[in-house]
């Protein structure tokens, strides 16, 4: 008796060696695939014409001069001294803050690394040459930075003295004569420019408002000082581009009551002129500005209390905010279009223009009045 039928009891057929090609689609798609990978592979690593900007260290102008967050060493130094004169106690912190540049012309980042600083708003991508003027090497760069730094600290210094009132010498300089302009040949380096059709010039600002008052119609009575000798010479201005100009570079020359020390090493650029103002300020004043609170800021400033338009404001913004732990900002108005809409929650940034402006919103802050007449930048 059988269990199984003839059919089943029969061996397996031979299976087929034979084996059928890919279509010629499927192997053009795994080719791609790979270029791509390749592509990709190479993009991720290769140099990029960017560099990223993103937040740099804090600095609390009532503290020392280290970064805010870091351990303290044995050898820091007060940010900002004034050994000669009486001083108060400050608390709370007026922070200055800084970005840090992610590259040079020397050292791009790669590809794979911008991809992702788009993504983060506390970054920003900027073409190489826009942060790194072609023909200026990276050691150029940061001579350069590093003249604005002692400037600013000079300005700031002039600032905060003038407006506390105190009376010491300072005069607009002709740091500069630029050849074939109509300064040329009329000025000289290191001449004192003192009027204007008559008005003082106390600060180069005044000296581009009178200047452009005047326009290119007619020649500039401008009064001078040189070698102790004072004169008044006649320039015509000229457009260069939406500036009326005589031709000159003009600087301060400050001779101050009294030492004023600012330490701080690696950091360049103008924009911490405001906050060393007021953190001199609020040392030689008693009481406290900020009211104990913490607050940040950025601007540059001049001996007559301008407060002008800076660079990164959107990450010194996170800076401000994530390291400094600030909940205000001061913000120079000018950049008022680069702060709307991205304003990191929890941060009320006010727009100044001048000392003044900054002085009226700390001193808001201070009392926990209301701000709803101080200028703001909306946060959208």
């Amino acid at each position: 008796m059988s269990l199984f039928s003839d059919d089943e009891l029969q061996p397996p057929a031979e299976e087929s060696t034979t084996r059928v090609a890919p279509p010629r689609r499927v192997i053009a798609g795994w080719i791609a695939v790979g270029v791509a990978f390749a592509l990709t592979l190479v993009l991720a690593v290769a140099p990029a014409p960017f560099v990223i900007e993103q937040p740099g260290p804090v600095f609390n102008t009532l503290g020392k001069d280290q970064p805010v967050g870091s351990k303290e060493s044995d050898k820091a130094k007060p940010l900002i001294s004034i050994p000669s004169q009486k001083t108060y106690p400050t608390s709370g912190s007026l922070d200055l803050l800084t970005v840090s540049v992610v590259g040079n012309p020397d050292q791009r980042p790669s590809w794979f690394d911008i991809i992702s600083a788009w993504f983060q708003p506390s970054k920003a991508v900027l073409p190489v040459d826009v942060v790194f003027p072609p023909g200026t090497t990276t050691e150029q760069s940061n001579a350069e930075n590093a003249a604005l730094m002692v400037n600013s600290q000079q300005d700031a210094v002039a600032a905060a003295l003038n407006h506390l009132g105190y009376d010491f010498p300072e005069a607009v300089a002709v740091k500069q004569v630029i050849k074939g302009t109509p300064a040329a040949g009329v000025l000289k380096v290191d001449d004192e420019i003192t009027s204007v059709n008559g008005e003082p010039v106390p600060g180069v600002a005044t000296l581009r408002e009178l200047i452009d008052k005047n326009g290119t119609d007619k020649a500039a009575e401008v009064g001078i000082i040189r070698g102790g000798a004072a004169s008044t010479v006649s320039i015509t201005p000229v457009k260069s581009g939406a500036q009326t100009v005589l031709g000159i570079g003009a600087g301060m020359d400050y001779t101050f009551p009294f030492d004023v020390k600012i330490q701080l090493d690696n950091v360049g650029g103008p924009s911490a002129g405001q906050m060393f103002a007021l953190g001199i300020m609020d040392q030689l004043t008693p009481g406290y500005l900020n009211g104990g609170k913490k607050v940040a800021g950025t601007g540059t400033i001049d001996n007559e209390g301008n407060i002008g338009p800076i660079g990164g404001i959107r990450q010194k913004m996170y800076a401000a905010r994530d390291t400094g732990g600030a909940t205000y900002f001061l913000a120079p108005a000018t950049n008022c279009n680069e702060v709307t809409g991205h304003i990191p929650s929890g941060l009320h940034v006010f727009a100044v223009k001048t000392l003044d402006d900054s002085l009226a919103a700390l001193k808001a802050i201070s009392s926990g009045g209301s701000t709803s007449g101080l200028a703001t930048c909306p946060a959208s």
